[in-house]
């Protein structure tokens, strides 16, 4: 197998560690979805009035020049689509927005996207998101692939290569559906990845083989002297909803009084998923995190629900894969109800996006809002500082920041 990193610059190498290691967990990453449909349940204008003319100072006539220009200069006119064509440009324009987040998705990327969010799918099972504007890792999935080959938080993807599918590239300019498209594939198939972590001087290559990932959304376990319970959070989904309330059932039945809420690698998913979980523990008419549009505050969510966990004894576990979501639950937790954070500063992403679904199968993610929790705090390259900072060290098997939890909550 030849080696990808000779793909990748010296100097974008040497930029990426610096980046790193002045910015180790201020970046964008994780997707968040409002879950609510085209107009988030506001009231907007009947009419919407589009200016169509061509903006001043703008060569519209260029773009069917290098149209015309392709169509008939280009070498090999058979390989040339104009439905590709089309994508691409419109593509481009919505990347020239300048926000990763924001981007247009081709009938393929669309029906990716939707896989992701329904848990079910063949990849090596890591999320994805960006660190400024390189791909980097926001969380492998516990038992997954990627899981089992080492792959960790923060990690950032340099180049890939998968031989099946022609692929040996650098990931400067890739978007997050592109990237995505690339790394998953059928169950059995390999792909390599180099990695640019933290510590290490020079790139990782690491071969990971594809399977069938079908990720739970929550888990439950009885630790300590077994009255304390690990409820843990790994995706806020479509499913999340039914595996909660089975989770939240059993805790009640057992009348258990104190909770390890476990949110830790966890990159977000449905706003509305966090909204509903939230509920849970806090009294109806709660507000839970409010949303921000260019100064004006678009909409508070609020809890609609009696809650049935409002008098246990709680803490959250968050790290630097906690994203979105995730960010959305803990905040709305400690700034409500004073539960107090333990692990390491959470992802710091800040920001809503819509999915919209576009004729002939596509799809636009557009970034509609700002998120911030009930005390105004905005996370988007910040993160949640927890109250009590604790590293997890991977080379041991003991999980020091649950341990850590255990300690406080039951003092």
């Amino acid at each position: 197998m030849n080696s990808i990193v000779p793909k990748i610059t010296i100097r974008h190498i040497r930029n990426l560690f610096v980046l790193f290691a002045i910015a180790a967990v201020a970046f964008i990453g994780g997707v968040e979805y409002s879950g609510r449909g085209g107009t988030l349940g506001r009231d907007l204008p009947t009419r919407v009035t589009v200016n169509r003319n061509v903006p001043e100072n703008v060569d519209f006539a260029q773009f069917w020049k290098i149209w015309d220009t392709l169509k008939t200069a280009y070498y090999d006119p058979g390989k040339i689509s104009e439905k590709e064509l089309v994508y691409g440009a419109i593509k481009g324009m919505v990347s020239a927005v300048g926000d990763p987040y924001t981007v247009f998705l081709t009938p393929s990327e669309q029906k990716v996207t939707q896989e992701d969010l329904s848990g079910n799918f063949d990849g090596i099972g890591i999320q994805i998101g960006y660190k400024g504007r390189d791909l980097a890792v926001i969380a492998p999935l516990p038992g997954t692939p990627a899981d089992t080959a080492g792959i960790r938080s923060g990690d950032l993807i340099a180049a890939i290569k998968d031989e099946a599918k022609d692929v040996d590239k650098g990931t400067d300019g890739l978007s997050l559906p592109e990237a995505v498209q690339i790394i998953r594939g059928p169950a059995g198939s390999k792909i390599t990845l180099a990695l640019v972590r933290e510590g290490e001087d020079k790139p990782i290559l690491v071969e990971v083989t594809r399977k069938t990932i079908n990720v739970p959304s929550i888990t439950l376990k009885y630790v300590g002297d077994g009255t304390v319970a690990h409820l843990r959070i790994l995706k806020f989904g479509g499913e999340t909803k039914a595996e909660w309330d089975k989770a939240v059932q059993e805790i009640v039945s057992k009348n258990t009084s104190t909770i390890i809420l476990d949110v830790r690698n966890n990159p977000g998913g449905y706003l509305q998923a966090a909204v509903d979980i939230a509920s849970e523990f806090l009294s109806t008419g709660t507000e839970v995190v409010y949303e921000e549009s260019n100064g004006i505050v678009l909409e508070r969510l609020k809890t609609t629900r009696a809650g049935k966990l409002t008098d246990r004894k709680m803490i959250i576990l968050v790290n630097k894969g906690s994203a979105s979501a995730s960010e959305i639950l803990a905040g709305a937790l400690r700034d409500q109800k004073g539960v107090k954070l333990v692990g390491e500063k959470s992802f710091g992403k800040g920001t809503v996006q819509e999915p919209r679904e576009l004729e002939n199968g596509t799809g636009l993610h557009i970034t509609i809002a700002k998120w911030l929790t009930p005390k105004g705090t905005w996370v988007h390259d910040n993160g949640l500082t927890p109250d009590t900072e604790v590293k997890d060290d991977t080379e041991t098997e003991e999980d020091e920041q649950l341990q850590e939890a255990l300690k406080l909550i039951n003092l």
